[in-house]
């Protein structure tokens, strides 16, 4: 976990040594408040700590009050060109900003962005995007480099902290896994603010997911980054769902653990499904155990030492241990009997 200046968004902590949370953004019509707060209350249950709306017009703006009032999470405005939206969404009760301030308007408005974020206690993302990297500083680099992508970011701290303003978060997102890896280690090293972490436009769920996970997990086993966003084309939830998971795998989140193995030419049941049902069924559980289903007796004796509750199959049947001890034989339905199972030891640590 990186050492960085902390921020709050409302109930949601940000840096300084506060957990890494999980952010989200809809897609929905902000403007269409009631589909707008579903999808929120949707990313919030499947793992999102904090959400984003974008912010385009004066009646988006305008939407931000019922939003905030009905959202389980604080939410973030996303604005760009225009302070008057930011300065609404603010008044309106928005816990965070997004926003570049170089293309604000000027210092004169930035600075009273930067005065209406401080009388709400509102801190400012600065997003730097590498598609949208100023002319002068890829001119400057004979292109698209992550030392331009700090100075861009750098840049508009400047506009900021020009303002008396420090409440900073700072993403340099790229599609790109290595360049985006390497902006945002470059950025760690000269400054402390917080760090969201991101590989943006990183495509369809599968393909999108490994380069994130690349990305976010690469930055994070660095103790880089203070809170993560997920970018996947398509229904938002399965971003929170993702996130969880490579937060999982580190150590960095709560929750039950799945392991499972490949299968090979001496498996005997159908590990696939009860793996499936498993991850399904407990999804959800925050508890700290992990779950093995093995397909035979070469791994599956040596995982269940290791494991809280594991399945080690047989010939249509399988070992059920507990905490590395044989317990007894499973037959018939093994994902509803390794279901229960798990089901009555989560039941026996209350």
């Amino acid at each position: 976990m990186s050492t960085t200046k902390q921020v709050r968004a409302g109930s949601v902590l940000i840096g300084g040594g506060a957990p890494i949370s999980i952010q989200s953004m809809t897609n929905t019509d902000t403007r269409d408040v009631a589909a707008t707060l579903d999808q929120i209350k949707r990313l919030a249950a499947a793992g999102c700590d904090l959400v984003r709306v974008s912010v385009y017009d004066r009646a988006c703006a305008g939407a931000v009050r019922a939003l905030v009032d009905g959202s389980p999470v604080p939410l973030v405005a996303d604005i760009h060109f225009d302070h008057t939206l930011a300065i609404a969404a603010m008044e309106n009760g928005i816990h965070k900003m997004r926003i570049n301030p170089g293309n604000i308007g000027g210092a004169d408005k930035v600075r009273q962005v930067a005065d209406c974020a401080k009388a709400h206690h509102v801190p400012i993302r600065i997003g730097v995007n590498a598609g949208s990297l100023e002319k002068d500083i890829l001119n400057q680099y004979g292109g698209l480099t992550a030392q331009g992508m700090v100075d861009s970011a750098l840049r508009h701290v400047k506009l900021l902290e020009e303002a008396h303003f420090d409440d900073i978060v700072i993403s340099l997102k790229a599609s790109d896994v290595p360049l985006t890896v390497e902006a945002y280690r470059l950025m760690h090293k000269v400054c402390d603010y917080p760090l969201h972490l991101g590989v943006t436009e990183a495509g369809l769920p599968g393909q999108g997911t490994v380069k994130s996970a690349i990305g976010i997990g690469a930055l994070l086993l660095d103790g880089i980054g203070d809170t993560v966003r997920v970018s996947l084309t398509g229904d938002p939830v399965r971003e929170p769902q993702a996130a969880l998971e490579i937060l999982r795998a580190l150590d960095l989140r709560k929750g039950i653990r799945f392991v499972s193995c490949p299968t090979c030419g001496r498996t005997q049941i159908n590990v696939e499904a009860v793996a499936q049902r498993m991850t399904q069924e407990f999804a959800g559980v925050e508890e700290p155990i992990t779950v093995a289903v093995m397909g035979c007796v070469v791994n599956g004796p040596g995982e269940a030492r290791d494991a809280d509750i594991a399945l080690c199959g047989g010939k249509d049947c399988g070992a059920l241990y507990i905490k590395g001890r044989f317990v007894r034989k499973l037959t018939g339905d093994l994902g509803e009997a390794m279901s229960q199972a798990v089901r009555e030891f989560l039941g026996n640590r209350d």
